[in-house]
């Protein structure tokens, strides 16, 4: 005979399954969209942080994107190498590396105006709702940063 499941253990009440299984959806919708940028998601991401505010270092990049300066180095690499970005020591602290976009980088901040429309549809919610959510999830992350 089989126990009963559990159900403060089923994995269908789990707030980090909905937010992993959303975040898989999330860049599937994502991922031809890019591919017709020719990016990644990560680098899409490092790119809107450049759109935001070209001639930042490496560690700026990493502290907006939440992630660690190390793994950030080969995404950059192939950014420069498609012509996107240049990577370059500073001149004060060579430790330092500084990122510029290129001119091939800043022209495909035009082509990229059209995703944030495409996954608003997607989603389909009305941009309220939208910016609701995402409030509420930036606050959830300060939270769990709190606990860490």
């Amino acid at each position: 005979m089989s126990t009963p499941p559990c159900k403060e253990l089923m994995l269908d009440n789990q707030l980090c399954f909905a937010l992993y299984s959303t975040s898989l959806m999330m860049t599937k919708v994502y991922k031809p969209l890019l591919q017709e940028l020719g990016l990644t998601y990560p680098q899409y991401l490092a790119m809107m942080v450049l759109w935001e505010g070209d001639g930042i270092t490496v560690g700026e990049i990493s502290n907006r994107m939440l992630t660690d300066p190390g793994s950030l180095t080969p995404l950059l690499k192939r950014l420069e190498a498609e012509g996107l970005i240049t990577r370059t020591r500073s001149s004060k602290d060579e430790r330092v590396v500084e990122l510029r976009l290129t001119q091939q980088g800043r022209d495909l901040q035009e082509k990229a105006k059209r995703v944030p429309a495409c996954i608003l549809a997607a989603t389909e919610l009305t941009i309220e709702q939208l910016g609701e959510l995402k409030e509420e999830l930036v606050s959830l992350r300060s939270s769990l940063e709190r606990a860490v």
